[in-house]
This record gives structure tokens, C-alpha cells and sequence, in this order.
């Protein structure tokens, strides 16, 4: 895609984020339970703030339902209330080819609205922190968001560059950020946008006044945890912030299910199954043997006995 950032408009107040936040978590656990997307919508719609505009979307959504079958599409014309990666990540959802489905999306993005109305888990230490969102947790977010689940850093971080609440100078780094990943760690990108890194190169040269050429985004404690990561699993990094600074934390992918989870009376249907594909199978291909099907008469013998039994002694 172009580098041409997309049309931003202006953050939504927190309100909105509190009734999004409730709109994803319920159409989630309604879905669960059996309900039509379509009836869903409309429960929702009915329980929402009709002082937000999140009712006014959910029609629009509720239309382009009827329509293609997809919330999607009428979300990215949406772009006044919902952003470029709310869109693409439910349209990730909604594809057929990936593992990655609706309900996970919706996690996803109620997660991500809770943190944008300052919702964040408390510190395992006794620091007090901004309950306020920042544009480094915001990203970090989103990055995470695409590397657990695969989406695609291209389509992805275009989408995220486009979110209203970066500034310029955000949104230009992310789109930047596309062709460097890949080719440099990532902790090391954060780092080299950190106070730490400005903060060591003080040090180095001696020079409590020098500066670099390039606007840092992150600060020293991102920086001295960033810095800690370098040449480590991403998955490492992102889950030192969540711990460290209460960074909000990306829904894992549903686990597969093991063999050892299925209970045995499942286990021993699918077995039968099996067997019958298999006999099917080879009678289709004209290679079943009768023969082992056949009941054998007769007593049975087995290696050690001898082929003849000694004669009988004369009475």
C-alpha cells in the first residue's frame, strides 16, 4: 500500500470508548450463546446510551449485515466513529482463509476500548500510575495485536498510522515502522526512540546537552525494558510492559484442543470412525481383504504349541 497516511478524525470522547467497550463484550458472549448476529445487533442497540453515536453505527452495521454479510465494510465508511484498525480487525474476522476468527476480534477490540477510557490492571508494585491512555500503549497495543495473531504487519500498521489519537510524528514512525520489521529487532526500534537511548548516549559521550536528531517517542522506562529485550522474543518485551507498566494485554489465541483434553468415550467414537473411513477407503480403491474380516474356526494356536499333539498313552 502507498505510504499516503489516511484521513484522521478527532479522538472520540470516553463515553463513546465505555459504550464500544460494552457493544464488543456483549455482541461476543451473545454470539456464544447461540444468538443471530442480526437479533444481537438489535438487543444491543436497545441497551446503549442513546446520548452516544454508537447506536446511529450499529444501524449502518445492522444494514451492510443484510446486505454482503460482513460488519466491515460499513465500518471503514464509518471512519468518523470507528478507526482504520477497528475495521481491519474485524474484517481479519470475518475472512474464511484464517484462523482467526469474530469472537477474537471482539476481544480484541473491547480490550482496546477499555484501555482508551482508562481502564489499565494495576502494577504489581505500589506505584501510582496515569490512568490516562498514551500513544506508546496505544501502539504497543496494536503491534501486539498483530504479531500474536498474524494479521499482517503491512495492512496493519497502515491501518494503526491512520488512528486519530497519534499525532503526526507517530503516525509517520509507524508507517515507517513497515519496512524496517524485518530487518531490525523490534526492541531495538523502541529503544532507539527511547529517553534511555538519548539518556545512554549522554553518558557515553560525556555530554549532559546532547540531543538526537529524531523525536523520541518512548519513554525511559520503555526504553530500560525495551533495551533488557533486545535479540528476545517480541512476546517477551510486550509482556514485561504489561507487568512492569500496566500496559493492556492482547487476548491469546484459543489453544487447540490436545488429545488428552477429549474425554474417552469421544476418543473411542472417533476411533470408529476412523476405522470405517479406512474401510471405506479400501473398498473404494479395490484393495479390501474379506479375509480378515473372516471369523476363524477352530481352536486357536499359537507359536510355542507344537503342531502335533504327543499320542496318548494306552490305557
Amino acid at each position: 500500500m502507498a505510504d499516503t497516511p489516511l484521513p484522521r478524525q478527532a479522538p472520540l470522547p470516553r463515553e463513546e470508548y465505555v459504550e464500544q467497550r460494552h457493544f464488543f463484550r456483549t455482541l461476543r458472549n451473545r454470539l456464544a450463546e447461540g444468538v443471530p448476529t442480526q437479533e444481537a445487533l438489535a438487543q444491543i442497540r436497545d441497551e446503549l446510551l442513546a446520548t452516544t453515536r454508537l447506536p446511529v453505527a450499529i444501524d449502518l452495521l445492522n444494514d451492510e449485515l443484510r446486505q454482503s454479510g460482513r460488519m466491515s465494510p460499513a465500518m471503514e465508511r464509518l471512519g468518523f466513529y470507528f478507526t482504520p484498525f477497528q475495521a481491519f480487525v474485524v474484517g481479519k474476522g470475518e475472512e474464511d482463509r484464517t484462523k482467526f476468527d469474530s469472537a477474537t476480534a471482539f476481544q480484541i477490540l473491547e480490550r482496546l476500548a477499555g484501555y482508551m477510557t482508562g481502564d489499565r490492571p494495576a502494577l504489581s508494585d505500589a506505584r501510582e500510575s496515569d490512568d490516562a491512555p498514551s500513544r506508546s500503549g496505544l501502539f504497543l497495543y496494536q503491534f501486539e495485536t498483530l504479531a500474536r495473531s498474524r494479521l499482517g504487519y503491512a495492512d496493519g500498521l497502515t491501518a494503526a498510522a491512520a488512528d486519530p489519537f497519534y499525532d503526526e510524528t507517530w503516525s509517520k514512525w509507524i508507517r515507517t515502522l513497515r519496512r524496517a520489521i524485518g530487518e531490525l529487532d523490534f526492541a531495538e526500534l523502541l529503544f532507539r526512540r527511547s529517553e534511555w537511548f538519548l539518556e545512554l548516549k549522554r553518558r557515553a559521550d560525556g555530554d549532559r546537552e546532547a540531543t538526537v536528531p529524531f523525536d523520541l517517542l518512548f519513554g525511559e522506562a520503555e526504553g530500560r525494558i525495551a533495551w533488557a529485550n533486545r535479540g528476545k522474543d517480541p512476546l517477551y518485551l510486550f509482556a514485561a510492559l504489561q507487568r512492569q507498566l500496566g500496559y493492556p494485554e492482547v487476548p491469546r489465541p484459543p489453544r487447540k484442543p490436545q488429545v488428552e483434553d477429549i474425554p474417552p468415550a469421544v476418543q473411542a467414537q472417533l476411533h470408529k470412525l476412523e476405522s470405517r473411513l479406512r474401510f471405506l477407503e479400501a473398498e473404494q480403491k479395490g484393495g479390501l481383504n474379506l479375509d480378515e474380516l473372516a471369523v476363524r474356526q477352530g481352536r486357536p494356536t499359537f507359536r510355542d504349541e507344537p503342531d502335533r499333539l504327543p499320542p496318548s498313552a494306552p490305557t
